[in-house]
């Protein structure tokens, strides 16, 4: 069956009156929403339709006619095309009030909860904060090029990056130099996505450095020939990054160059409040926290709301390698923390090992399925700390002898998933949603980062 080209409309002029939660302006058009790219709250601009859908249109705004006082010029010249950030176009300060705005809807709307207490937002570096994250990688054929950057906002294409200022600058600037050397492989074309991560310290084990270590894990869908695996090492070494190779699933990551890597970051004393800091070792491809400087007042402002008294046991729902569960063992708190990902459990034991803290106990578990047999559920906690995934947490919550626990602490990646737990808490466990914020961790995108604060009634 032949497939029919969607015919759009011809350019057209809209005033602009909302944000949407994705970062697009917001307009009517004969009654019908339409979504706009490029575009402001109260604005007016030319846009060209790009899709059509039953209840909605969208748009990309080519023109301003009238502006936005909150519009400021993009720092980067992909904004608009490339899809890693969506807000670079509006001023900083109101880019936070619109994930507050967001958040607070979401509370409204699907959790039907308001907080006593709107926390300040949290917020750190504005740029080069990004030290993890994927690049996806094409070879043109007839550009005779290799693409190494984020998906475009039609998320069919990769964008060509010269550069980007979001990531760190370690990254940001190699970025043309990682796409010649892809152009240089042999296997250019079965190389899908670059990973990459950094972290403290020096690639020789020496003092660190200014920019830490960068690690790359190259993707490659079949085996590199032994000119293409000299490319990548000379690369490695004139670059002075580390480079790992992954042919298959998550468990084939090996080192290329050096042999041995020391992947870390610290948290202060000064940072989580205690005596002494903690180190966490982690691989390439673990889970760690964007945003260096936030995670950093994420689990001050976490420890700081959980209000553990001396002799509480703290359950650290979520807990990957131990992001928050080290700190707050590290305060003289016991505390247990429970991860679905065996090999990041097995990580934040040898992380609580090396930092000298057996207060810290870890377990696997999914944390989605019948928790009945687990040991850990058998234990009795005074605090609970949670940070899921953007599905959220509604699976654990139902089954957590809830009524002993009387303040929980709930950090989110996702609005949504936060309300419907929140709602919940409040209406069916007894609990008081004492306060709620957003967090800044991916600034010029329109991912919202929050945290909240419920008690017992």
């Amino acid at each position: 069956m032949a497939r029919h080209r969607q015919r759009l409309d011809p350019d057209f002029e809209i005033a602009i009156d909302d944000l949407s939660h994705d970062g697009r302006g917001v307009g009517r058009r004969e009654g019908k929403a339409v979504f706009v790219s490029g575009a402001l709250p109260g604005e007016r601009v030319r846009a060209r339709q790009t899709a059509k859908n039953r209840h909605f249109d969208e748009a990309l705004a080519f023109e301003v006619l009238e502006a936005s006082p909150d519009r400021v010029a993009p720092r980067c010249a992909h904004f608009g095309t490339c899809g890693g950030c969506a807000l670079q176009h509006l001023d900083e300060a109101k880019q936070i009030e619109a994930k507050a705005r967001v958040l607070a809807e979401n509370l409204a709307r699907i959790g039907h909860v308001e907080p006593r207490e709107w926390f300040a937002p949290i917020r750190d570096a504005q740029w080069g904060y990004r030290r993890k994250g994927r690049l996806s990688v094409r070879w043109v054929e007839k550009k005779g090029k290799a693409l190494v950057g984020f998906r475009e906002q039609d998320p069919r294409f990769v964008a060509d990056l010269s550069g980007c200022h979001t990531v760190i600058p370690g990254l940001g600037r190699r970025i043309p130099a990682l796409s010649a050397l892809v152009e240089s492989l042999e296997g250019r074309r079965t190389i899908p996505q670059i990973e990459f991560i950094a972290g403290d310290g020096a690639l020789d084990g020496g003092p660190p450095r200014e920019g830490g270590v960068l690690a790359l894990v190259f993707r490659h869908l079949e085996p590199l020939s032994d000119g293409d695996r000299e490319r990548l090492l000379a690369f490695a070494r004139r670059e002075a990054v580390a480079v790992f190779l992954q042919p298959g699933g998550i468990d084939s990551v090996v080192p290329l160059w050096p042999e041995q890597v020391d992947l870390h970051f610290d948290l202060g004393a000064a940072d989580i409040g205690a005596d002494a800091g903690v180190r966490l070792q982690f691989r390439p491809l673990d889970f760690i926290q964007v945003n260096a400087g936030l995670n950093r007042r994420m689990i001050a402002r976490a420890i700081d709301l959980l209000q553990p008294a001396p002799g509480d046991r703290v359950l650290d729902l979520f807990c990957g390698l131990g992001n928050f569960t080290l700190p707050i063992a590290r305060r003289g708190f016991e505390v247990v923390g429970v991860e679905g990902d065996a090999g990041l459990v097995a990580r934040a034991r040898q992380n609580a090992e090396a930092n000298g803290l057996p207060n810290a106990r870890f377990f696997a578990a999914d944390l989605t399925k019948d928790l009945a047999g687990e040991p850990w559920l058998r234990d009795g906690f005074d605090r609970l700390l949670l940070d899921p995934p953007r599905a959220g947490a509604a699976e654990v919550l139902a089954q957590l002898p809830l009524k002993a626990i009387p303040r929980i602490v709930y950090v989110s990646c996702h609005p949504g998933s936060l309300a419907r737990d929140a709602g919940f808490l409040v209406k069916e466990r007894g609990y008081t949603l004492l306060g709620a914020g957003v967090m800044d961790m991916f600034p010029h995108t329109a991912h919202v980062e929050s945290i909240a604060v419920f008690e017992r009634r």
